[in-house]
């Protein structure tokens, strides 16, 4: 068994600075749990912290119910995969694929069994006799997974190894570690900046800001239930847009009309919102519009023109580009996702950018007016002061710490 317990571990550096805060997470035999932040968030310091690459300051890290902490890396049973695919130049495919098994003074008949076993789970039996040099990005980054996957140990440890692919060829690797994970079933953990390769692979994600843990979930759960605006505007592609709003009693007012509060609020509330009043903060995601020709039967939602300002077309879908005239939206939380994807410097001076995700068939227009539609129904309200979703989070377990911020929302319905 290889479950792996985060339990209060630290890690302080000499000159104070923490790197990773308290952090209590608990992973599964055979799970594939996902690291994801923004630079800086001690995703890394913790995968290495597992890996013993990193000393543990305070708490206490688990490996199939031992504590590691003293334990060097190699007395671990665990292989790391890196960004960088540190494959020996001067040494074949098959000898980079066996060096580790030789070291171990393995029987050449068993090496030989392995490399060719990891050669045919990665597709790479025909490549056995080159050298890195020879190879493509995705065959190089196949054969530091071969490496891996030969030794045959509890645990497999990613560190951003896609990162270094160009975005086709992320997308194709991306598949192929689901598949070889699935397959094998070995615990992973896999470190990435990338939400959308988060909400690909796996079978959780422990978001991660400042060297903690914010939530912790399935990415179904972190989609549709995020704790806070932090999470909300990290997960999702595009980003979530937050508009300033209003509680009215029963009623959401916004600058682009007024709705009754959604029944999915009354079903989750986190006590004293019904009738409530006050300013809050309303994240509404960008498949949420919809060109309001395309909408005919309109349960819920408000209808608003507005003045398409950029239209991005991928084919299959616009996302249209547009500014609304609200007071400007200003809190920690997303001046700080601003900075990490490098849009700090791009907000509107007055009121809040939207951008809107339509069908095709949209037949709307760069610098023409549009009339749009939202559906209110799978709005979020957010606590405008602590950022904190003013929905309940359920009874779920909460594995990543005692911080309210990390508990484990509900179980959520798929995104739409």
């Amino acid at each position: 068994m290889a479950e792996i317990a985060f339990e209060h571990v630290t890690k302080r550096y000499a000159d104070g600075f923490e790197a990773v805060k308290d952090v209590s997470l608990n992973i599964a035999d055979g799970e594939f749990m996902i690291l994801v932040g923004p630079s800086g968030s001690g995703k890394s310091t913790a995968l290495r912290m597992v890996a013993g690459l990193e000393d543990i300051t305070e708490g206490e890290l688990k490996i199939g119910g031992e504590v590691v902490n003293g334990l060097q890396p190699k007395d671990r049973d665990i292989a790391m995969v890196f960004q960088n695919y540190a494959l020996y130049p001067h040494m074949t495919v098959r000898q980079n694929l066996g060096f580790a098994l030789k070291l171990a003074k393995t029987a050449q008949a068993e090496i030989d069994r392995k490399v060719d076993e990891a050669a045919r789970i990665l597709d790479v039996e025909r490549h056995l006799d080159r050298k890195p040099a020879n190879l493509s990005g995705g065959q190089r980054q196949r054969v530091a997974m071969g490496r891996a996957i030969v030794r045959d140990p509890s645990v497999f440890l990613m560190d951003e190894p896609l990162s270094n692919l160009d975005a086709k060829l992320r997308v194709q690797m991306r598949t192929e570690i689901a598949r070889i994970q699935r397959q094998l079933g070995t615990t992973t953990i896999f470190v990435t900046h990338d939400q959308t390769e988060a909400l690909t692979l796996g079978d959780r994600i422990a978001v991660m800001r400042a060297g903690t843990v914010q939530q912790v979930g399935t990415p179904g759960e972190l989609y549709e239930a995020p704790i806070n605006v932090f999470v909300a505007g990290f997960i999702g592609s595009p980003s979530m847009n937050f508009l300033p709003a209003e509680l009215d009693g029963d009623r959401i007012k916004l600058s682009i009309g007024t709705a009754p509060i959604p029944d999915r609020w009354r079903r989750r509330m986190n006590g004293g919102l019904p009738g409530g009043r006050g300013a809050v903060l309303v994240g509404v995601r960008p498949e949420d519009f919809e060109d309001a020709e395309l909408v005919h039967d309109r349960p819920s939602g408000i209808t608003f023109k507005t003045t398409i300002e950029v239209l991005e077309s991928t084919g299959s879908e616009f996302y249209a580009h547009f500014t609304l005239g609200t007071q400007r939206v200003s809190s920690r939380d997303l001046e700080e996702l601003a900075h990490h994807s490098g849009t700090a410097d791009l907000t509107a001076p007055e009121g809040s950018r939207v951008v809107a995700r339509l069908e095709a068939a949209s037949g709307v227009r760069e610098g023409h007016e549009a009339e749009l539609w939202v559906d209110t129904e799978h709005l979020h309200v957010f606590d405008p002061e602590t950022g904190r979703s003013m929905l309940g989070t359920g009874t779920g377990a909460a594995d990543a710490g005692d911080a309210p911020a990390a508990a484990v929302p509900p179980a959520a319905q798929p995104a739409r």
